[in-house]
Order: structure tokens, then sequence, then C-alpha cells
């Protein structure tokens, strides 16, 4: 009995100090209350945009490439960032002028940070603006990160349309910026294709040629919009659209797709250039739009449903192979590179193609997987039931997409705000595109 009365006495100095104690910081883990699908989305853009917001550089405002990794900033993924803001300012997360202040910071210093021939690397140190080398031989420009950089800069021009000083001040150094690119350079001495890399120390050794079908048509609608420097029609339709893996019209569980690869490719190819571009009616000789990007999402959502390698988790509500972190590194997962990886922003990047479904899938992270998978700027990066393998990180061009297609889903934001440039619908003019923000 004495011995009884020892180990309860044992238990009660030392095991419940302990459970109490993790008691107490069980309690202090941000909760996930049950919303309404509206609340919800909107839960979901607050916590992301914070990323750019709180997570933001303190000296250039850009957003870092990823967590662990706060001093090298990004160029795309704060191209993306820059309309996350703008979402903050209408969903009232922060207010117009802590948008604009935050935006003029960003703009200042992406003028005195390194570029060639107007036109910035993939990487830059945050506090100087300095080039840092993606790769040995890429440590220059990269033509496909600054055009989604100026795909939110001119989204932001658009925006602060107010007669106010500072408000001409953010129109008059983004127009600067945008005048100053030199997009025709990157043709290499005038052939009828983009390269993607140059840098002063290896010139076009990277040698990488902008063939479609993939993330880069908003880079080509950007060159052909460029009031001083402008790519003529003949480098869209004998550069991009002259690839093996362009045309597809093939299809695939009973789904048809116009461009691209095998089942589509992952699911950035529908996000990345369409931030800005609005695919709605959006159309070419090539395809229309809408119809391209839906189906890719729905071929490779039913991918998922039928899930081949027997995958632990994929269904109709978990869904969404596109480029993340996995258990092994980094890839750019698809029906053809299934991992057995699923990245959030693959479907909740895709509201405005699949609504149902992708609240679906929403809800299946928000409440089946959960803390696991959800955290001070919302939804880590990947995660993978089969290999229980859940992601610690967050990556900027993961992070924007997610902020940005909500709200193109549920106002229609950024692709007013982009296809309202003149330049723009210029250029998609000149390179055969119609679409009914174009005016007749």
């Amino acid at each position: 009995m004495m011995k009884r009365s020892l180990l309860l006495v044992i238990f009660a100095g030392i095991l419940l100090p302990a459970m109490a104690q993790k008691k107490k910081e069980k309690e202090k883990e941000p909760e996930r209350p049950q919303l309404n699908d509206s609340a919800l989305l909107t839960l979901v853009q607050k916590r992301t945009f914070e990323y750019f917001w709180s997570f933001g550089h303190p000296v250039s405002g850009l957003a870092p490439e990823r967590t662990r990794t706060p001093e090298v900033v990004t160029t795309g993924g704060s191209g993306f960032g820059v309309m996350a803001i703008l979402v903050g300012i209408e969903r009232g997360f922060i207010t117009r002028e802590q948008g604009l202040e935050r935006l003029l910071k960003i703009v200042n210093f992406l003028s005195k940070a390194e570029s060639y021939h107007g036109i910035w690397p993939h990487w830059m140190d945050g506090a100087t603006g300095k080039t840092i080398p993606f790769s040995r031989k890429d440590d220059g420009a990269d033509l496909v990160e600054t055009s989604f950089m100026f795909q939110g800069l001119l989204a932001v021009r658009q925006y602060f349309n107010n007669d106010v000083p500072k408000e001409r001040e953010i129109r008059g150094k983004i127009n600067r910026l945008w005048n100053e690119a030199e997009w025709n350079w990157f043709t290499r001495d005038g052939q009828d294709v983009l390269y993607w890399h140059w840098s002063p120390n290896n010139g076009w050794s990277m040698n990488h040629q902008l063939r479609g079908w993939n993330e880069c048509l908003i880079t080509y609608v950007l060159a052909a919009s460029s009031t001083n420097y402008a790519i003529s029609p003949r480098v869209y339709h004998q550069g991009y659209a002259v690839n093996s893996v362009f045309k597809n019209n093939r299809e695939y569980f009973g789904i048809k797709l116009p461009l691209g690869n095998e089942y589509g490719g992952p699911l950035f190819f529908t996000h990345y250039s369409f931030l800005g571009l609005d695919p709605r009616g959006l159309k070419d000789r090539y395809a229309d739009y809408w119809e391209q990007n839906r189906n890719h999402t729905l071929i490779n959502r039913q991918y998922c449903i039928n899930n081949p390698k027997q995958f632990k988790g994929y269904s109709a509500d978990c869904w969404g192979l596109t480029a993340s972190d996995n258990h092994q590194g980094y890839s750019a997962h698809s029906p053809t590179n299934d991992l057995g990886v699923i990245t959030p922003t693959g479907a909740l990047s895709a509201f405005p193609y699949t609504p149902e479904y992708s609240m679906q899938a929403l809800k299946y992270f928000y409440n089946k997987v959960g803390d696991r998978l959800w955290g001070v700027y919302g939804f880590y990066d990947a995660f993978n039931e089969t290999k229980d393998w859940f992601d610690n990180q967050y990556l900027a061009i993961d992070e924007g997409p997610i902020v940005v297609m909500i709200e193109n889903y549920r106002s229609g934001l950024l692709w007013r705000l982009f296809m309202s440039c003149p330049e723009i619908q210029a250029g998609l003019g000149k390179l055969g595109f119609t679409s009914p923000a174009i005016p007749q």
C-alpha cells in the first residue's frame, strides 16, 4: 500500500506537471476554427498573405525564396507577392496607405538592384540587391522571373490610379522600370525565339530557349507589349508556339487537352501566367485558354482519383500535382512524375477553374490533414501521406498564387487590373489574341 502511495506521489509530482505543461503548450497553438466557405477562403488568403507582409524582407520588402532562407529574395515570387498585397488592401487586411508604402519600398529597391538590360536575376540579396547565383552559370538576368514581377507591377500601377503625390510617384517609377526592360535583346541577336538567361560572366551559355507549352506565355505577352523594346509577333509564333510538346489535342479520361505535355504537366502551367492574364474568353489560333486551363486541372484531379500508383490519401478530396518540395528535395510533380506528393497550391490556385473541387480539397487540407499542414502562413508547401512526410516550409512562388487566384475567383481583381493595361491590350492584339477584355 505504501509503495502504491509512493507511486501516486511520484506521478502527481512529476507526470501531472508535465501533462499540464503539455496542455498549456497545446493551448498556445493557433486554433483552426470551423468556418463557412466564404470565411474559410478569407482566412486562407489572410494567412497566406502574411508570408509576403510579415515575412517580407525588412530592407527590400521583397519576398524571401522560402522560410529557411530569409535573406535570399526571389524576383518571381515577389511579383506574385505584390499582387497579394493588393488583395490584402481590398480584403481589409491592411490599409491602402500601408500597402502603398510597402510597394514603394519594393519599387525603390528594384530601381537600384542589379539588373541586366533591365532584367533582374532569379535571386537577390534582400539587403543589397546584389545577384545571388541560382546555379553556377545562372548568375545574371532571368527573363521569366522578371516577367512574373512585371505582371505584378503593372497590376500595381493600374490599382494606384488616384491623382495624389505618392500614387503618381509609384506609377511613374513602375513606368520607368517597365520602359527600361529590353525584352527584344533576349532574342539573342535577332533570333525568332526568346532566351531565358543571360549573364555578364557566362553570356548565353545557359542556352535555354523559351518554347511552349509551359509557364512562359506571360513572358511573350509582356515582350510583345513593351513600349520601347517589343518583340515581333514572329518571335511568338516561330519561337514559343513551335515545339514538339506545344500542341496536344488528345484526350485523357475523356477530357480534351488542346496544348502541352502528356496529361498536361504540373499545374503551375495554369497558374503563373494567369495571375494577371484573364483566361476567360482568351483565345488565339492555338487554343481557348479557359478550356486549356480548366481541362488541364480536371485531368490532373482525375489522375489523382484514379491513383494508379495507390498512394495514400489521393482522392476526389485530395489532389493537386505541381512543382514543390517533396520528401527527397524538390520536383515538378505531375501525372508523369508522381511521387505521392500533394501540393496545396495545385488545387487552391485552381479555384477559378474548378471552384467546387478546389473547395473540397481546401476542406480536406484544413479539416483532415489539419495541424500537420496548417501553420502561421497558411498551408505548408507539400505533404506525402504514404511516406508520412509533411513539409515545414513555405515557398513564395507557391504561396502567391493561392492568394491571387482565390481572389480572381472571388472578384476578378487582378485579372481586371492587368487586362486594363493599354500596352497589354495592344500586345495581345498584335499576337492575334482575342478577349472580352480587349476593346474592339
